[in-house]
């Protein structure tokens, strides 16, 4: 592709950074991932952070240290990657899905309430696209009727409702660091939270069920080989070094698009801000207005050799969710993910690129008139 869809933004700090890992003889469990995991915990304001494989490892690993398991019922937006019901899935527990609120595509709190069963344990809020769910209400009813709130933060690191980091805010959180994100360590993930003894469970978990006390052949439990090794952490912690200036050089990113694209009445644009909240831009996603012929474009702006993508498409109409299709009505869900083109977005994507994408885009949906 001549424009990519993505593309991550590492500098020489990186690459020192692994090579100097590569030095030495600790590549796994070592002080490298204790600092990336302080890190991060730092800059969300929580005591503990582990980090962990992947984002779906962390979010695997949420469902299983919270004892959600067998037929318990984990509410979760379908309009969101698929790891986050296939977290569920993963402990036999069943993701009960629920539309979203068509300005910010996130879970729309008022269709929770009707959602919940005598089996619901959790709701999984997904910060989707890093704009920040409506957590106050989301809790409200969460602590209203005795339901643990995980938040799904894998594309929002830095974003913030209220003057909270996101990822902070619920029982536990969870960021995922794929080459596509904000920061990236390749593959990774982190799980941060202010309970310290869930923090431990999923300490173990990672590491094949051993706790702090066990030797390196007792398991004191069920666990899995969800290690991230110094290499990986080593990138993300220069990464983090570089997380607020990332996060400004993303918002210009999506500032030039909106001004590029504002007056197009054949686009609906995302909210360039919102009240309370600070959008960590994952990636831009506009959406046409009815009538326009969302692959044809694609095929279009492939052709002119420029990265698109539709994000999402819905979980419960994906071949490995066939009977899983269980809530009451998911219109929103369903129109809004026909009409969805997420452009080219990373770090330094420049004005002549944002301005190419954007001609492009302009001259194929004039075709359509």
């Amino acid at each position: 592709m001549k424009i990519p869809l993505s593309a991550p933004d590492i500098t020489e700090a990186e690459i020192e950074a692994v090579v100097a890992v590569l030095r030495t003889s600790r590549l796994s469990l070592g002080p490298v991932t204790e600092q990336f995991e302080a890190q991060v915990a730092a800059s969300v304001s929580v005591p503990h952070a582990i980090a962990v494989s992947s984002g779906t490892a962390g979010l695997h690993l949420c469902i299983r240290a919270l004892d959600i398991g067998d037929g318990d019922e984990v509410i979760v937006p379908s309009f969101a990657f698929i790891a986050a019901a296939n977290a569920i899935r993963y402990e036999r527990a069943v993701p009960v899905f629920v539309d979203i609120d068509p300005v910010t595509l996130n879970i729309d709190p008022q269709r929770i309430e009707e959602a919940i069963t005598p089996r619901t344990r959790a709701i999984m809020a997904v910060h989707t696209f890093g704009v920040p769910a409506e957590m106050s209400a989301i809790l409200e009813i969460a602590a209203r009727r005795g339901l643990i709130v995980i938040e799904d933060a894998c594309e929002a690191i830095g974003a913030e409702y209220d003057g909270r980091k996101v990822g902070s805010i619920g029982s536990a959180g969870v960021f995922a660091f794929y080459p596509n994100k904000q920061i990236t360590t390749g593959e990774g993930g982190v799980v941060v939270t202010r309970d310290a003894t869930f923090a431990r469970r999923v300490r173990a978990l990672r590491n094949q069920g051993r706790y702090e006390t066990d030797d390196w052949f007792q398991h004191t439990e069920l666990g899995y080989n969800y290690r991230i090794s110094e290499i990986n952490c080593a990138l993300g912690l220069a990464q983090m070094m570089r997380l607020e200036e990332i996060l400004k050089k993303r918002e210009t990113v999506a500032f030039g698009y909106h001004q590029r694209l504002n007056r197009r009445p054949d686009l609906v644009l995302p909210s360039p801000s919102l009240r309370g909240r600070r959008i960590s831009w994952f990636v831009y996603v506009v959406r046409l207005t009815f009538g326009s012929d969302r692959d044809r474009i694609l095929r279009g702006m492939t052709d002119a050799g420029i990265g698109c993508g539709r994000y999402f498409a819905p979980i419960h109409l994906q071949p490995s969710y066939t009977g899983y299709r269980n809530s009451a009505n998911l219109a929103v869900t369903e129109t809004e993910a026909q009409r969805t083109i997420a452009l080219p977005f990373f770090n330094n994507l420049g004005t002549e690129a944002i301005n190419e994408v954007c001609d492009t885009l302009t001259k194929l949906l004039q075709k359509s008139l």
